[in-house]
């Protein structure tokens, strides 16, 4: 193990990808570095977490903790993160882990992005043996998989999918997204010949405020 390498604390029990298994992350990868790290705590704190601590070889800012550092490149590229969350015991600190894409942008792009999936499936209020934040282990996976809610049989709505289904851009603005939901009740209603639920519509509805 490189000395860069033995700067994280990976989780124990967690495996680690072997850096030549590392691929690139064939998602949406528009958000910078910076930005991918900065929604890991924002998907957090909406999801209820606390004492939020993302661990990486890099060095990270003195006033932005959380945030490494723009230029440094460590041969290390996984990204870590502790936290607790409401539902949980306080004496039970929780982790996401991910070095399976090739940068660090990636990994903590894969973090968010299934943190925000956690969080919105949770909404659905479905029964399983734990809650859905005490799923310690992240999933390889790529965003644009569809993933199944459970007690569904649609995939779970994307930005393009919501903004598709509600007839808006993928970055309008909340009050255009809730004229367009409005305005899609109507036609969606069994009476106007629609076939949108209307659960779907406001799942889209969240899904696009949420992003914006």
């Amino acid at each position: 193990m490189s000395e860069q390498m033995s700067r994280i604390d990976w989780p124990a029990g967690y495996d680690r990808t072997d850096p030549e298994d590392r691929e690139p992350y064939d998602g949406d990868l528009s958000p910078t570095r910076k930005e991918s790290f900065k929604s890991i705590v924002d998907e957090l704190e909406r999801w209820g977490a606390t004492s939020i601590d993302i661990e990486t070889a890099s060095d990270h800012y003195v006033d932005r903790p959380n945030i490494p550092h723009q230029h440094d490149k460590p041969d290390d590229v996984g990204v870590v993160v502790r936290f607790r969350h409401e539902d949980e015991a306080a004496d039970e600190p929780l982790a996401y882990a991910c070095d399976h894409w090739e940068t660090q942008r990636e990994n903590a792009r894969a973090i968010a992005l299934y943190v925000r999936r956690m969080r919105l499936a949770e909404k659905c209020q479905i029964a399983t043996g734990q809650s859905t934040a005490a799923t310690a282990r992240l999933p390889g996976g790529d965003e644009d998989d569809d993933v199944i809610v459970a007690g569904t049989s649609e995939p779970e709505l994307d930005v393009e999918r919501a903004a598709e289904l509600l007839g808006v851009a993928p970055d309008a603005p909340d009050r255009v997204v809730e004229t367009a939901f409005q305005e899609a009740i109507k036609d969606g209603h069994p009476d106007q010949g629609g076939d949108a639920s209307m659960s779907r519509l406001k799942e889209a509805r969240e899904v696009l405020t949420d992003a914006g």
